[in-house]
């Protein structure tokens, strides 16, 4: 087998031969290994160089590379290769400022210093040369350094092989081969750190992936707000309370709840503490995910108690019920619903990435790729108050090979969206960028249209997910606020009906909520009230859906691509 590949007019000082391994495996095949020997031939005037490479990769993309210098430019170059093996490798040849990418447009090499269009090199503190906003003052420098060296000490959260696996998954979606499940708590706190209470959040996320996976035909990604979302943004720098002004509280990874000058304080060791109550919350989750908590015979005992005892939990018994007669038939016929497949289950992590001296010292460069991950969570995205185009925020996030989210409001127009996804994601990479709206319905229904036909006339790729809760905030007439379960359903409805009216795909969904029994937003089955909300209502920032009101939320969402797809109802 041979191929010649050209390149003319290159004003390059490197030329990089790249062999990309696509794996096309049947789709519930998540790896296979391989070995094969290519032989390549580089030419152009002056130089001829052969090298043989082994390659061997179980990983979901591999590659090879081997390079040589030059003193002239504007050559002419060409690659032949030849191999032996049943499997199909695409062959580029390729200039080092160029990446290489899979047919589904993920990266699949190592980039030089990457950089945005317009803007110079990057590297993990090119932010601080931008204006940051949201971020807190450190009083003392040397605390602020020494806490970030003593966090790149530490080792990384994440690996930068679960955020390839999710990045993949993310593709799929973005092609409309998959729904996107955010979930998890507004804020994390130190205080209510406790096996119990993430377990109850994850079981909650199941049983929503669950029914979503069963609504939509298609896989559900799960991802959690969680083992990092510490930080929130503040409308304002301080707070004034009988005339004493101390610092905003903005979550405890920067400084404490109580109004008190200590507590208020900005301390950077917290970022320490932050990270290592991380780590306990992943070692957690991941037991879950692989240790047999995550086995789908056990979806049954997936149900909250004081979720069991609401319309929603009969539900789901119901609706467990009919996947549990599934099972013994899929046992019946010859079908091991004991593997991975059925016992197993992936699960990620994102948090917003505010705290850029944090997120700085988790960054790591991937020694098998060369790239540069984020290693605090798989994935991160930019909030509404901090996705300026010229700001610090973005400026750190366009060199990081993580999945990336930025949340957008009304306020956002159809160029601008634009010129973010430039920044962004410069290659235009699937499953690389997903957009989170939260405008409210009203306003979604007006402004969702331009945004979305902006994006399809600039052939971007993204994912498209509702965030139906930030936009529908209100505080009530004794002081708590709220979120009103009528007008979250109202925008989750707008979302679908304008992406079925612009032939688009509604790729997911970002919740804030919990696994545990609070009376934060009013309305839905569970039937909390606003004369009720002070029952239970325990959050550290924004109201959250409790673990009833999100499963009804996957049930609403189960019925509506049920429908998008002309299938019965679940029931």
């Amino acid at each position: 087998m041979g191929l010649v590949v050209v390149a003319t007019g290159l004003e390059v000082t490197r030329a990089y031969v790249g062999i990309y391994i696509w794996k096309q495996k049947h789709r519930r095949e998540r790896k296979c290994s391989f070995t094969s020997r290519i032989s390549v031939q580089i030419t152009y005037p002056g130089l001829d160089a052969n090298r043989q490479l082994d390659m061997e990769t179980d990983d979901f993309w591999g590659w090879k590379f081997c390079h040589c210098t030059k003193e002239s430019s504007k050559k002419l170059y060409s690659l032949t290769y030849s191999l032996s093996s049943r499997h199909s490798f695409p062959a580029f040849l390729f200039p080092h400022s160029q990446r290489v990418t899979t047919s589904l447009n993920v990266a699949a090499e190592p980039p030089s210093t990457p950089t945005a269009a317009g803007e110079g090199e990057w590297s993990t503190t090119s932010w601080k040369s931008k204006k940051a906003s949201q971020m807190p003052v450190y009083e003392d420098q040397a605390e602020l350094d020494d806490a970030v060296k003593r966090l790149e000490r530490c080792a990384p959260l994440v690996f930068a092989g679960e955020v390839r696996s999710l990045h993949e998954q993310l593709a799929r979606a973005c092609h409309g081969q998959g729904f996107l499940l955010m979930g998890g708590d507004c804020a994390e706190a130190f205080e209510e750190f406790n096996v119990d209470h993430v377990r109850d959040t994850f079981r909650v996320l199941l049983q929503m992936a669950l029914v979503l996976t069963f609504g939509s035909a298609m896989p559900v990604i799960k991802v959690g707000r969680m083992a990092g979302q510490f930080a929130k943004p503040r409308s304002e720098p301080d707070e004034v309370r009988d005339g004493v002004s101390l610092p905003s509280y903005r979550g405890d990874i920067i400084n404490s709840e109580e109004f008190t000058p200590e507590a208020r304080r900005n301390n950077p060791n917290n970022m320490v503490e932050a990270y290592h109550q991380s780590a306990q919350t992943l070692n957690i989750l991941r037991a879950f995910a692989t240790g047999g908590y995550a086995d789908i015979s056990r979806l049954q005992a997936w149900n909250l108690d004081f979720v069991d005892k609401t319309d929603e939990g009969s539900r789901y018994r119901e609706f467990a019920t009919k996947v549990d007669e599934s099972l013994r038939f899929m046992k019946a016929i010859g079908i091991d619903t004991s593997s991975d497949t059925f016992s197993k289950t992936d699960f990620f992590t994102a948090h917003e990435c505010l705290l850029l001296p944090y997120e700085q010292a988790l960054t790591r460069m991937d020694s098998t790729t060369g790239k540069w991950y984020d290693c605090s969570a798989h994935m991160l995205w930019v909030g509404e108050r901090t996705r300026e185009l010229d700001g610090a925020h973005l400026e750190f996030i366009r060199g990081i090979g993580n999945p990336l989210g930025v949340k957008i409001s009304d306020k956002c127009t159809p160029e601008e969206l634009i010129r973010i996804c430039d920044t962004m994601n410069p290659n235009n990479t699937p499953g690389k960028i997903t957009i989170i709206v939260r405008m409210g319905a009203e306003k979604l229904r007006k402004n969702l249209p331009g945004l979305i036909r902006a994006v399809q006339r600039e052939g971007k790729s993204v994912v498209w997910i509702s965030d139906p809760v930030h936009g529908n905030t209100r505080k009530t007439g004794n002081g708590f606020k709220t979120r009103d379960f009528d007008n979250i359903r109202a925008e989750l409805r707008a979302f679908f009906d304008v992406h079925d009216e612009m032939g688009s795909h509604p790729g997911g969904v970002h919740l804030e909520m919990t696994g545990e029994d609070v009376t934060e937003c009013t309305g839905g089955e569970s039937g909390v009230t606003e004369e009720s909300l002070g029952d239970r209502y325990h959050t550290y920032c924004d109201p959250r859906l409790n673990g009833s009101q999100a499963l009804e939320i996957a049930f609403l969402i189960a019925e509506r691509m049920r429908q998008r797809s002309g299938l019965p109802s679940i029931e």
